[in-house]
């Protein structure tokens, strides 16, 4: 394990991660205004409010919106969107659309399904008129329902907006987990793409001597859950174990591997032997929430908060790319001509 009291950047002894976690993501007041839709607990606006600015969010769920009001500046409406919803004018729309994952075989309703939340948000960009404006999304919309994204981008290209598209790793921002995401941009005029670094923080450097704990009320794996796991292992033909590798970022956490007794859990093994499954804490410093910040409701609902949330640090790195962009730092100084097409800079599967 990587000695987690000093993390070295380019051979440059630095803050221990929580410590940077702390300093990086504190809320600060007095920019721009950005409407934060189906906001969950606040990943997104906790990095946009780093940034310096002013969010109001919209989610449905009430342990979230306490979370989000418990630790942010601004204000979260606990509202059900519909593609009717008023929304004001804004210069920035940001959020995290659910996506009914629609196969192809399926009904294959697009953006006039009720269930799905994209009508909700291009009715947002059509009210607010937002100088930029973006979404954040799992990386399968790209595939299996890319002619669902092409529906979607169609709509609010239509609107007047230049189109970027492409697919990140939180990895790359300082995020310690593996977490391909698809962000897609819309602006009025080109602009220069979030950039991430090569350095890349390990399990270890972020948990620290949490990873050492055994809590007393900690959740530890019984003989049968570990013979369950060696099956599941040996069945899926596993090479590494899937515990917590505290030499390497984490892989992807999602609702289902932290909160789930499967052999997909996210799990700890300690130096005795035994296993346990995360705590909310440690799964939030994976996202890169700071240790300050506080979920509401059970367990479970933390949880789920905590695998459904953009990694706070990589929601700043597009925080400061739309700052940039109102400030002007753009790749051309002339606006472009509405519908003037986008740019994928992704190889996408046909």
């Amino acid at each position: 394990m990587t000695d987690s009291r000093l993390i070295r950047r380019d051979g440059v002894e630095s803050r221990p991660y929580p410590q940077i976690l702390a300093d990086a993501l504190r809320p600060v007041s007095g920019g721009p205004l950005v409407l934060d839709l189906f906001a969950g607990c606040g990943g997104l606006a906790l990095g946009f409010e780093a940034a310096g600015f002013e969010t109001v969010g919209f989610e449905m769920n009430a342990d979230a919106v306490r979370t989000y009001e418990k630790n942010l500046r601004g204000r979260c409406n606990l509202v059900k969107l519909t593609p009717e919803s008023p929304f004001p004018r804004a210069p920035v729309v940001i959020g995290g659309p659910p996506c009914q994952p629609f196969s192809v075989g399926g009904h294959q309703l697009g953006i006039k399904d009720s269930r799905d939340g994209f009508p909700v948000f291009i009715s947002a960009i059509r009210q607010a008129q937002p100088d930029i404006w973006l979404f954040e999304n799992v990386r399968g919309l790209l595939y299996r329902n890319r002619w669902y994204l092409d529906q979607v981008i169609d709509e609010l290209e239509a609107l007047g907006y230049y189109i970027h598209a492409d697919l990140y790793n939180a990895l790359d921002f300082g995020v310690p987990q593996n977490r391909e995401r698809l962000v897609v941009f819309g602006v009025r005029k080109q602009f220069r793409p979030p950039r991430g670094s090569r350095h890349r923080v390990t399990a270890g450097e972020a948990l620290e001597s949490l990873a050492l704990d055994a809590p007393d009320d900690g959740k530890y794996l019984t003989s049968s859950m570990d013979a369950y796991v060696k099956k599941y292992e040996i069945a899926s033909k596993c090479i590494n174990p899937r515990d917590l590798h505290l030499d390497r970022p984490a892989r992807t956490l999602t609702c289902r591997n932290l909160a789930g007794a499967t052999g997909d859990m996210q799990r700890i093994r300690l130096p005795d032997g035994r296993r346990r499954r995360l705590t909310v804490r440690e799964a939030a410093r994976l996202q890169s929430f700071p240790d300050w910040f506080n979920f509401a409701g059970p367990e479970s609902s933390q949880f789920e908060q905590v695998g459904n949330a953009v990694a706070p640090l990589f929601a700043n790195a597009l925080a400061r790319t739309v700052l940039d962009h109102l400030h002007g730092e753009t790749l051309a100084d002339e606006p472009v001509a509405p519908r003037i097409g986008r740019q994928l800079s992704i190889e996408m599967a046909p």
